[in-house]
């Protein structure tokens, strides 16, 4: 491993690989944090969640439909704030090649896809609104498909961890601007 690039944030982590021989390979990884307090929160359900089930066992009121309900109503606040299934999406450039995302699953499934590099026109950086949020994304402009082709499809990383990542892809596919050019 020649060098490597660390940028941080509360919900991710990106990190840059420059495989040897030099430009032989570069491998960007953008990481889930996991943070200790979504795990005490989930505990925190957990516990919450056994008491009720104790407490109503002990009540003497046989009333299993409250104890079924509230055993789902745990289980999908658990699920909704704290439930991630994706551990890590990486972009692996091979100059010679192409270009390779990997999705990597908390289940350890794993997805890739694989892009010839005459088959890329263009790397471009979108913003992208929604009536809530705000956000960046990194996508691919291949020849022969009917849509821009997303490089992160499940991870929304801050637009500073997306620059490197879209100048490497534009320095590897020679695009006619430069990725430092101004646009004025």
């Amino acid at each position: 491993m020649v060098g490597e690039i660390w940028i941080e944030n509360r919900k991710y982590a990106y990190r840059r690989e420059l495989k040897w021989p030099v430009e032989a390979i570069d491998i960007h990884h953008v990481v889930v944090r996991r943070s200790s307090a979504s795990r005490f929160f989930i505990y925190l359900c957990l516990v919450i969640g056994l008491s009720n089930a104790v407490f109503l066992v002990l009540s003497k009121h046989e009333s299993v439909t409250i104890l079924f309900w509230s055993f789902i109503l745990s289980a999908s606040l658990v699920k909704l704030f704290l439930w991630k299934p994706v551990k890590q999406e990486s972009v692996i450039i091979m100059p010679a090649f192409g270009v390779q995302l990997e999705t990597h699953f908390l289940s350890g499934r794993t997805t890739r896809r694989f892009f010839p590099i005459g088959k890329i026109l263009r790397p471009v950086l979108l913003e992208c609104v929604t009536p809530l949020t705000c956000y960046w994304s990194l996508s691919l402009i291949v020849r022969d498909e009917g849509e821009l082709m997303l490089v992160f499809k499940e991870l929304r990383p801050p637009v500073k961890m997306l620059v490197p990542i879209w100048k490497a892809l534009c320095a590897t596919i020679d695009c006619k601007e430069s990725p430092d050019a101004d646009d004025g």
